[in-house]
């Protein structure tokens, strides 16, 4: 098998159709992250609405410090806003 060269934003068929996991699931009618673990310990996500779609990927380490920041609720501003407003908040300390 060819090797492929990975990159940020590539399709995500190109890493194939096999593999890809939710690492959670909520009441939110299917729509979430799929996550595929990589060969040399980068991580790809995709939308699972659109698996055909962009695919992030992430090193090891980023994915390491987002998992450990949202468990610490460094992310809980994301939650402030209804879904789909755009608004300008900024958490403060």
């Amino acid at each position: 098998m060819d090797r492929i060269r990975i990159y940020n934003g590539m399709p995500a068929t190109e890493l194939g159709r096999e593999g890809w996991r939710k690492p959670w699931s909520g009441g939110n009618g299917g729509e979430c992250v799929e996550a595929l673990r990589l060969g040399d310990g980068r991580v790809a996500l995709r939308q699972s609405t659109d698996p055909d779609g962009p695919a992030l990927i992430y090193t090891h380490g980023e994915i390491k410090s987002f998992i450990e920041g949202a468990k610490a609720g460094e992310a809980d501003f994301l939650l402030t806003a209804a879904p789909g407003a755009c608004g300008t908040e900024r958490r403060t300390a």
